[in-house]
């Protein structure tokens, strides 16, 4: 393993602080825009048949694939985090025995899920604002991609994760980018009419199978770079329980914050359902849009997490923060832009995916309100990515709490109540705004405490 350890302490410890954010967070966003390209294509393949029912359905049934990204991270960004730590410790040994722990674990878990939805689909679709004009539509999509799809789907992302986390960020990216592109050719094949005219139940199909092929690739890469890689997915990863704490203490708050994130959605479809299919294809719509700059930022916090966990480890602060700094502006800037092209051309980016004149003026209208959230979204997801590369276990699970379930719950109910449908809009920007403070105020306390220790000693979750 000489020649990838030598690799790592390059990339991770001597590069310039710029060019290693750049090698890390490049792969990282161009996987994270390409899988918003097939989420994208889903939707907008859906809204050339031009009925607003089958993209409900579509965005109703995604509020619960949000449950298999909450899975994904709870073994892949905290087994990730270990894995950095561990490396800045120059203890491969045990970051390999977390690697396998991470695989197998999230194997198990994503193959229970798979069968709760098989008992339970029609209650969670409900659940997630599922309506009898389209709860079919629904069932169809979610048969594919919850239970079909969750093995290779929970497990593309964590592997994913795992690659990242010992410097190969490029391996990672074509992993993920293979599924994407795979997706996108086969949603028109799937959908429309002139192919297998499944509707919205051909979308979930061909997001299974490119999950299913992005799996394949992470197995072939793993098989083929067995001898230099830290990833090992050993069937005694079953056993390898030392970092089982870590990993999951690490990976909880953001599992928890999607798992919220799920509730927060289904709330909100709720509340929007009341006014009929075409608002509820609009939100759809608008969080496919709303979705650039948080795909952008998340592959900016994915890339940066091995760098800060570890330079953290190794004990060098200041390269840390350099790190960190310099991929927050990225994200921020890239956020900004957003907010202007959206607020500009917020109609015509909605009549992108659908014609129907009611649907399209929801959709901007929504637009126009809930991407304010962005620019402080783009500094509040690194610095919860940041807390979890650094073991910092209860600083990511308060501001993650924080975004999704502690306070938009409630405020959906005070804001519907005071601006029926439209106050909903408002609720994401006021989140993100409290959960920004909240995260600046908890790392400028722990960047203070950190600074009265002369060293830093690899810490355990929180």
């Amino acid at each position: 393993m000489p020649h990838a350890k030598l690799d790592r302490s390059e990339i991770f410890a001597k590069m310039p602080v710029r060019s290693a954010v750049l090698r890390q967070i490049l792969p990282a966003i161009a996987s994270q825009m390409t899988a918003l390209i097939y989420n994208l294509a889903d939707t907008y393949f859906v809204g050339r048949l031009d009925d607003p029912n089958q993209t409900a359905a579509v965005t109703v049934a995604t509020a619960a694939f949000l449950m298999l990204t909450a899975i994904s991270n709870l073994f892949g960004v905290g087994g990730a985090s270990v894995i950095s730590r561990l490396l800045g410790k120059e203890r491969a040994q045990e970051a390999t025995k977390a690697s396998a722990f991470s695989f197998w674990y999230a194997l198990i878990s994503a193959a229970v899920f798979s069968v709760i939805v098989t008992v339970l689909r029609d209650p969670i679709l409900r659940l997630c604002g599922a309506k009898d004009e389209y709860i079919e539509f629904a069932r169809g999509y979610a048969f594919y991609t919850l239970i079909i799809g969750a093995i290779p789907t929970v497990l593309t992302n964590v592997l994913a994760n795992l690659v990242r986390s010992e410097g190969s960020a490029a391996a990672a990216s074509i992993g993920v980018t293979i599924g994407c592109i795979i997706n996108i050719v086969l949603d028109p094949i799937f959908i429309l009419p002139w192919g297998f005219n499944m509707g919205a139940a051909g979308a979930g199909a061909a997001t299974a199978i490119s999950n299913f092929c992005g799996l394949a690739y992470f197995i072939v890469y793993m098989v083929k770079n067995r001898r230099t890689s830290v990833i090992n997915l050993s069937i005694k990863g079953f056993a390898a329980t030392e970092h089982a704490k870590d990993v999951l203490g690490i990976g909880f708050p953001s599992a928890i914050q999607y798992a919220l994130t799920v509730v927060a959605v289904s709330a909100q479809m709720n509340f929007v359902s009341q006014y009929g299919g075409e608002a509820v294809a609009a939100v759809g719509i608008t969080k496919k849009l709303d979705q650039l700059p948080l795909f952008f930022s998340i592959g900016i916090a994915n890339g940066l997490l091995p760098l800060i966990g570890y330079n953290y480890a190794a004990g060098n602060l200041e390269r840390t923060e350099r790190a960190f700094r310099f991929g927050s502006m990225i994200s921020l800037g890239f956020a900004v832009l957003c907010v202007m092209v959206y607020e500009i051309f917020a109609p015509d980016l909605a009549r992108l995916f659908i014609e129907n004149a009611k649907t399209v003026d929801y959709a901007a209208s929504f637009l126009r309100r809930m991407v304010l959230a962005m620019p402080c979204m783009s500094v509040c997801y690194p610095l919860i990515v940041k807390f979890q590369a650094m073991g910092k276990a209860k600083a990511s699970l308060i501001v993650s709490v924080l975004r999704k379930g502690v306070i938009d719950i409630p405020l959906y109910f005070l804001m519907d109540s005071l601006v029926p449908l439209y106050g909903c809009m408002w609720v994401q920007p006021i989140v993100d705004t409290v959960s920004l403070i909240a995260a600046v105020f908890i790392n400028h306390a722990i960047i203070r405490e950190l600074k009265k220790t002369e060293s830093i000693s690899l810490p355990s979750a929180e």
